[in-house]
């Protein structure tokens, strides 16, 4: 009899306890099943936008290559509004800014990298990268060192420190700041040498041709004639062949090089 009591008091117990927590248990089931179904919801909607962000920007990409910038700056319009959030829109901007300046437009390639460098995308930080370089280079070539200079200060602990120092040597020099040219260059020649980041025949060409500083005069003794000063090498007086000054200007937008740094 005891025994028959004891079940049924447990039965109790336990109604009891399902009459209090059941309905918390049934919610707590709900949600975590609507999660799942959330989840796995917009799992498949980004992979749906990925699909069409590609397709989007194949289609710009079709244009950029037929050179017609009218209608590539529709594609790229669209896309930016429908995928702006995708790392095809920060490519898009590559793309239009590189047509631009062959089209000689550089006003507008410069405003679509500092629209991508400002975004500061955390899903595009390598396009983020590149953008900050390409338009540092189109800043030198409309002769805005000082602005290249602004740009690319503070980024020396990225994958692009090599770039962005030989670039900063290049805006010193246009300013004629020797010294920080050189120190400038210095640094992108110590980036890792494994890293083919720099050509680092031409940064050290670039370095050989600043300015070098005067020896200090000697002390001349008295009653004892000056020494001659020796002459001057004559490799120190004819331009050597291959020196940056028979270099070619750098394209302001090169993606070989581009694309070498982001390795």
């Amino acid at each position: 009899m005891d025994e028959l009591l004891s079940e049924k008091e447990q039965i109790e117990a336990m109604r009891s306890w399902w009459r209090e927590n059941g309905r918390w248990i049934i919610s707590g089931l709900a949600l975590g099943i609507a999660l799942l179904l959330g989840f796995n919801y917009w799992n498949s909607q980004k992979a749906r936008e990925a699909v069409e962000a590609s397709a989007a920007y194949e289609a710009l990409l079709s244009e950029v290559a037929a050179g017609d910038a009218e209608a590539a700056r529709e594609k790229a319009a669209e896309l930016q509004e429908n995928y702006g959030s995708t790392a095809y829109a920060a490519q898009a901007r590559l793309a239009m800014a590189k047509l631009y300046m062959d089209k000689g437009r550089d006003e507008d390639a410069a405003a679509e990298l500092r629209a991508l460098v400002e975004s500061d995308s955390t899903d595009a930080t390598q396009a983020v990268m590149v953008g900050r370089l390409r338009l540092a280079k189109i800043l030198l070539y409309q002769d805005k060192p000082q602005e290249a200079i602004d740009l690319l200060q503070g980024y020396r602990d990225t994958a692009f420190a090599g770039r962005y120092s030989e670039t900063l040597g290049d805006a010193y020099v246009a300013l004629g700041q020797a010294d920080d040219a050189r120190e400038a260059y210095t640094v992108a020649l110590a980036d890792d040498p494994n890293a083919p980041t720099v050509n680092r025949a031409l940064v050290q060409m670039k370095i050989d041709d600043l300015p070098r500083v005067p020896a200090p005069a000697a002390e001349e003794i008295p009653g004892q004639a000056p020494a001659e000063a020796p002459a001057e090498d004559a490799a120190a007086q004819d331009p050597v062949e291959g020196s940056p000054a028979d270099v070619p200007a750098e394209d302001p937008i090169d993606d070989e090089a581009d694309a070498e740094a982001a390795q």
